[in-house]
């Protein structure tokens, strides 16, 4: 059985980036939705390019840094999704 199911982080940040995209895209234009969206759109990008460039570490320490601000973005996007 193949399964489509994404299992790189790296990639499944961008694909997570990539639909809140799409997401906005087709939201109604209310202010409230292009004020929510860009916010959105900030926040799910933030995710995987922290990933990314944690990995590109100098250290443990910058990893678990940038891991950390990833989490904080994740969530944040979460906040804008209930919103919208």
């Amino acid at each position: 059985m193949s399964s489509n199911k994404t299992f790189s982080l790296e990639d499944r940040t961008f694909e997570f980036a990539r639909d809140c995209r799409f997401l906005v895209k087709d939201l109604k234009k209310t202010i409230s939705n292009i004020e929510d969206g860009k916010q959105l759109i900030k926040s799910s990008g933030s995710v995987g390019a922290n990933y990314i460039e944690g990995n590109e570490k100098l250290g443990d320490k910058d990893l678990k840094f940038r891991i950390k601000i990833s989490r904080k973005e994740a969530k944040e996007s979460e906040y804008w999704l209930k919103l919208l």
